[in-house]
This record gives C-alpha cells, sequence and structure tokens, in this order.
C-alpha cells in the first residue's frame, strides 16, 4: 500500500470529511452512516435541511424543509452563493463579481421565499423554490448553491458583560448548510468512467480508498459507488452523494476507510457507480480490477 502523503491537497479534504461527519453523527444521533455523509437530509449543528439536492427542470417549483432539532428558538439566513467543484470535489466559494455568464444567469434563475425565518425547537419550516422565465434561456445545466446560516443571538453575547467592567470576548460557532440548486433545460445528457481505483494512506496512517472519476456531456452526474466482490452477498464498501459538475472533466474521489475495510477490498473486486435512487438507481459506469 503506497502512501498517499506527498499532495497536499489530500490532508486538508480529509479533515473536513471527517469533521462534517462526525458534526452529522453527532447531530442526526446516527450509530452509523455512510462514507460519504450525505443522506436525504443533512444536518449541522441544531438545523436539519430536506431535501439536500434540488432539480429543477421546469416552472413547478419545490420546497426545501427546515427543521430545528436544537433546544433554543434560531433565526436562519437562506441565500443564495455560487461555488466551483474543484479536483478533489471540493466546492469553493465564488464571489458574484468573479461569475462566469452562467453562474450568473443561474442565480438571476432562482426565486425562494422566505429568506429569514425563526424557528422554535423541532419547527419545520418550508422554503418555496422556484424558477423565472426559462423562455429564452439557452439549452444546458446551471447551478447555485443555497446557504442555511444561523444567526446568533446578540442576547446571549450581551448576558456574558463582565460585572466588574472588564472585556469579554465570547466566540459563537455560526453553522450553515449549503445545498445544489439545479436548472436544467433542452435534452442534455452526461456519462462518467472510472479509472485508477487505489488505496492509500495520509501522512497520519489514515487509510483511503481512492479513484478518478470522468464526465462526458453538457450536465453533472450524481450517484453512488459500490465496491463488490465476487461470492460475498454485501459490498464491501459504500460511498453515496458522489458528483462531478460540469466546470469539470475528471475529478478525485477520495473517501476514508477502516483498516478492516482496506483489507477487504485487497483482491479482485467490481467497482459500480450508479445513479441515486431517487433518480432511477441505473447504472452509470462499472469497472472490474484488482487491487
Amino acid at each position: 500500500m503506497n502512501k498517499y502523503q506527498n499532495d497536499k491537497r489530500i490532508s486538508p479534504m480529509i479533515s473536513t470529511i471527517r469533521k462534517n461527519l462526525s458534526a452529522c453523527i453527532a447531530a442526526i444521533g446516527l450509530a452509523a452512516v455512510s462514507l460519504i455523509p450525505l443522506q436525504p437530509a443533512m444536518a449541522s449543528g441544531d438545523l436539519l435541511v430536506a431535501p439536500t439536492r434540488v432539480i429543477l427542470d421546469s416552472q413547478r417549483g419545490t420546497e426545501v424543509i427546515l427543521n430545528n432539532i436544537g433546544t433554543e428558538e434560531t433565526t436562519y439566513r437562506i441565500s443564495l452563493e455560487l461555488r466551483r467543484m474543484n479536483d478533489l470535489g471540493r466546492l469553493d466559494e465564488v464571489a458574484e463579481e468573479d461569475a462566469t455568464e452562467k453562474e450568473s444567469t443561474a442565480l438571476s434563475l432562482i426565486r425562494y421565499a422566505p429568506r429569514r425565518v425563526t424557528l422554535p425547537p423541532n419547527q419545520p419550516q418550508a422554503i418555496r423554490v422556484g424558477l423565472n422565465n426559462l423562455k429564452d434561456l439557452a439549452d444546458g445545466e446551471y447551478r447555485a448553491h443555497m446557504m442555511f446560516r444561523a444567526i446568533p443571538n446578540t442576547a446571549s453575547v450581551a448576558e456574558t458583560q463582565d460585572a466588574g467592567g472588564g472585556l469579554q470576548i465570547q466566540l459563537i460557532p455560526i453553522y450553515g448548510i449549503t445545498i445544489p440548486i439545479i436548472i436544467r433545460k433542452g435534452n442534455i445528457s452526461a456519462s462518467a468512467a472510472i479509472a485508477n481505483p487505489r488505496l492509500a494512506q495520509d501522512e497520519t496512517g489514515a487509510n483511503l480508498f481512492l479513484m478518478d472519476l470522468s464526465r462526458e456531456g453538457d450536465r453533472s452526474v450524481f450517484g453512488e459507488i459500490y465496491v463488490t466482490k465476487a461470492g460475498q452477498s454485501e459490498p464491501l464498501m459504500v460511498a453515496k452523494g458522489i458528483a462531478i459538475y460540469p466546470e469539470l472533466d475528471k475529478r478525485t474521489i477520495v473517501v476514508p476507510i477502516t483498516a478492516e475495510q482496506a483489507a477487504t477490498l485487497n483482491g479482485n473486486v467490481t467497482i459500480s457507480y450508479y445513479e441515486a435512487p431517487e433518480a432511477g438507481g441505473g447504472l452509470i459506469s462499472e469497472i472490474k480490477t484488482t487491487m
């Protein structure tokens, strides 16, 4: 097994994956989740959001449901922002002045309400999402990301003032979740291919499963990776929520795995990339290989 420690892009991403996975487990109360923590509902801090991905291909709108799973009333601000996927799958924020024409168009297409909500504990709220007129829009896929961010309670800061007149500083974490809002128009399609699957380790010795995923076409692909071995009824590994967006032709998939999982992956395996169940679950790409 070769070490993957020379690529400095990998380590920050692994740390982020582990941090987000821990936050999701703590917030939802799950004992275990898939290796990539993307579920029909996503949690961050005390906010639960469902669905985690919206596709609009007509004028008919949809709803995104927010739920405050905390113990205190919280106010959330909803906004749109632009993000681009890099070759490791991270979504980097894009300033509006640096946006491409297609990215700017995506922002102008999406309408939503309300833009600010205050939720008591265990109180759901629907955010209505729709599109402006698509009549003159060129065929293709357009995407912006909807951000849900908690607004800190200023009263809690005031309560920490030192009675003796001293200055105290309280750091309040601000939680946020982003989900993609994808607009598709026209007869567009995409295909994907798997290449170069391998086992590796980061600089801490943690085990990784990596593979390259390439894309062709004029829209994104999104799905789940299954690694199976002949004669075994259960998959050796499942990674959900694997996307590659149109700004990329290829990206590297990086999945943290345990030492036990790494051992089971040695030998002859089949690696399959399927559409998400809600999209039909069809096979996108598959390879048989020896690891």
